[in-house]
């Protein structure tokens, strides 16, 4: 099977990597600034495999016709990647791989729902600069079809290939399961105000109240809409519903002994890493999901759309908030 990876970020780069070194005909498909250096040095990883330099062919667009194509962009970029390639991509199945619940609607636009499978990433991967790489975390890969009339077709192939390199789990339900995720993902836009690691931010207990705060909000939403969260491997839903029933004060105790124990190695979260390469990050998809299906249910979400305005002011001006300044936009927001 040839296999193209279109995303050259953290989590594009690992997959490519690992699953080269277990002799998948496989290349990248990146933006000029990984093309350069990948063709230059190869791939650099480091992290709970060890470290390791990967050689990866590289191009800034498909030219020829991959049977797997694992789309690793961030969701506001999937459309430009889509465009740019789709004539050799048309026969293709597609992985999808990003945070949200948006994703596979954005490539049914394009491609036919028979084509789409959708996953969850649970390992952890640190974009350092083009071409360098952390490996912070293993985690199982997860898959499913998002589309009812393509439930259960096509995946024990793809399982197959993917858990030569990864720990593979197929789901019936991924888009509970994706909706879960959303809530694993929801705080990192506190790293990306604050501009520090997540074991920075989160050692501190005060900011881990925010935390609690945004799930139960979050979690107002999801109820209000009528969704059901499903557990994933090592995350279970429970986890949502156990915490957020806590006094804040030990809620948000238990969650900072949690985030600061993920890896030995600095996490910054995928709104902070992207910011960090001076791009547009996914908070519209993450938290933005939440306060989506608030104003479609005729309800507030006030912290998370602050958050959400915090986080593009960080984006616009390049300028981080101090915890003093964080506090002051949201003190009246929290429980």
């Amino acid at each position: 099977m040839r296999i193209a990876v279109i995303g050259s970020g953290a989590i594009g780069c690992l997959v490519a990597a690992y699953l080269k070194l277990k002799g998948q005909d496989i290349s990248l498909v990146g933006r000029p600034d990984s093309v350069e250096a990948i063709k230059s040095k190869g791939l650099a990883i480091s992290g709970v495999r060890g470290s390791l330099s990967v050689e990866i062919a590289i191009s800034g667009q498909l030219d020829y016709q991959p049977d797997l194509v694992i789309l690793a962009t961030k969701t506001q970029d999937i459309e430009e990647a889509l465009r740019n390639n789709l004539s050799f991509i048309r026969n293709a199945l597609i992985l999808t791989t990003q945070n949200g619940v948006q994703a596979d609607s954005i490539v049914a636009k394009f491609l036919p729902v028979s084509n789409i499978v959708s996953s969850i990433v649970m390992f952890g991967s640190t974009y350092l600069e083009p071409a360098k790489l952390v490996h912070n975390f293993e985690g199982p890969w997860i898959i499913g079809r998002p589309f009812e009339q393509a439930q259960g077709e096509g995946l024990s192939g793809l399982s197959g290939i993917l858990s030569q390199a990864f720990s593979v789990v197929i789901t019936e339900n991924i888009t509970g399961m994706k909706f879960l995720k959303i809530f694993a993902n929801a705080n990192n836009c506190l790293p990306a105000v604050l501009g520090k690691s997540m074991q920075e931010v989160f050692g501190d207990r005060d900011i881990s109240r925010i935390s609690i705060a945004i799930w139960k909000e979050g979690l107002e939403v999801v109820n209000k809409a009528g969704i059901k969260l499903v557990s994933l491997p090592g995350f279970p839903a429970e986890n949502i519903t156990k915490l957020t029933s806590l006094p804040v004060v030990q809620a948000a105790e238990i969650f900072s002994q949690t985030m600061k124990n993920l890896s030995k190695e600095p996490l910054y979260g995928s709104i902070l890493q992207s910011i960090m390469r001076g791009r547009g990050s996914e908070i519209d998809y993450i938290n933005g999901e939440f306060v989506r299906l608030a104003q479609d249910n005729k309800i507030a979400a006030p912290l998370n759309n602050a958050l959400i305005d915090m986080v593009h002011q960080v984006e616009k001006n390049k300028r981080f908030y101090s915890k003093a300044e964080l506090f002051e936009q949201v003190q009246n927001l929290l429980n």
